[in-house]
């Protein structure tokens, strides 16, 4: 019960750390550094993509295949850092909770015989459990690699 209490705090500080982050404050683009893949979405939800350049106290200049673009800060709605950090441990993550949910899944769908004959269980209970952990855990992983990894940096909606 105790270890549970203390993974509950600090997921839930985590979260409260991560909501308080002023996402909408323009001097967040000071962090990145030139060189860094970044994506910009503009007012009219047009996705831009390239490596950061420079920014200024009103545009944010990048370079994508065709030049040096430059976008009025008035116009930017968000950008974020295209860093794929954390993918492993959402992969991990993710097959856990998948071979835990599967585990329990193929427990609890295997039915002993209802013969009154002869019942052949090859692999019993035990056996379903770990097909079903192992299937589960393939989905699991799918989807953690799937989630999406990159840092939102600013966003004028995130008040």
């Amino acid at each position: 019960m105790g270890k549970s209490l203390l993974l509950i705090c600090v997921v839930g500080l985590s979260c409260v750390s991560w909501a308080r982050t002023n996402r909408a404050s323009w001097a967040n683009l000071t962090g990145p550094q030139a060189g860094q893949k970044i994506e910009i979405v503009d007012m009219k939800s047009k996705k831009h993509f390239g490596t950061f350049v420079n920014v200024t106290d009103t545009a944010i200049s990048y370079e994508d295949g065709a030049g040096d673009p430059t976008i009025q800060k008035e116009d930017v709605r968000s950008v974020k850092l295209m860093k794929n950090k954390h993918r492993l441990r959402n992969t991990l993550i993710g097959g856990a909770v998948g071979a835990a949910a599967g585990a329990g899944i193929g427990a609890a769908t295997n039915h002993p015989c209802s013969l009154q004959g002869l019942c052949v269980q090859p692999i019993g209970k035990g056996g379903a459990a770990g097909i079903g952990a192992v299937v589960g855990f393939l989905g699991g992983a799918v989807v953690g690699v799937l989630l999406p990894s990159h840092e939102m940096i600013y966003s004028v909606n995130s008040q």
